[in-house]
């Protein structure tokens, strides 16, 4: 079990069906932007639930399987790195959490975005909360969702392209990754529009 608990808020907006959303690998040189969606009843609680970059992958997982029970519904969405080439890294982060919304069984009343930025979805109201995923469950847990399922989604590209060792830098800027791309080329997979040689394009990992 954890050793350190965290205390989110469980909403914005306590009267209206809120859901929350985030989104993984914006920074990363290869595969795809994967967002989620997700909204909880207004009295879950779950003091180990936060932010998914403070989490453990182990404590991911976990986290993974009670969100996944307990939410209201839920949905998990990407965008490929051709679509990022043609529409931007940022509009395809947004296209890829619409994608997440429509997904869900039920229409929320009120959207909840990590950042500061966001594309409205269907007239819902949203409210875009800077470093949301620390501050409320439903981001967290979206922040959770995303990342574990674009982890996963690396995984099975790493089986096919082993030399870029996406198993463990998950297709982000590292050092040996960009010298597997000196080395071998790149796949079909890598993000044209970015800078793929630089090394000092400063890039945070992880996402």
């Amino acid at each position: 079990m954890p050793n350190k608990t965290y205390k989110l808020k469980p909403y914005y907006k306590s009267h209206a069906i809120e859901a929350g959303c985030d989104e993984a690998g914006r920074g990363c040189l290869a595969g795809p932007v994967c967002a989620a969606a997700v909204i909880l009843p207004t009295d879950f609680s779950d003091p180990y639930l936060t932010d998914s970059k403070k989490l453990t992958d182990k404590q991911r997982r976990a986290a993974r399987t009670i969100i996944e029970d307990k939410a209201l519904t839920w949905a998990v969405a990407m965008v490929d790195n051709h679509e990022i080439d043609e529409i931007n890294i940022l509009n395809a982060s947004f296209l890829a959490m619409h994608r997440a919304l429509a997904q869900l069984t039920t229409v929320p009343e009120h959207i909840l975005v990590d950042g500061h930025r966001f594309s409205p979805y269907k007239n819902i109201p949203h409210t875009c909360i800077i470093k949301g995923d620390g501050l409320f469950l439903s981001i967290a847990a979206a922040s959770v969702l995303a990342k574990t399922y674009r982890d996963d989604y690396m995984l099975e590209l790493h089986k096919k392209h082993p030399q870029y060792k996406w198993n463990k830098n998950k297709g982000y800027p590292t050092k040996d990754h960009r010298e597997a791309i000196r080395n071998y080329g790149i796949t079909p997979f890598h993000r044209k529009s970015y800078n793929l040689f630089d090394r000092q394009q400063k890039i945070p990992f992880p996402e």
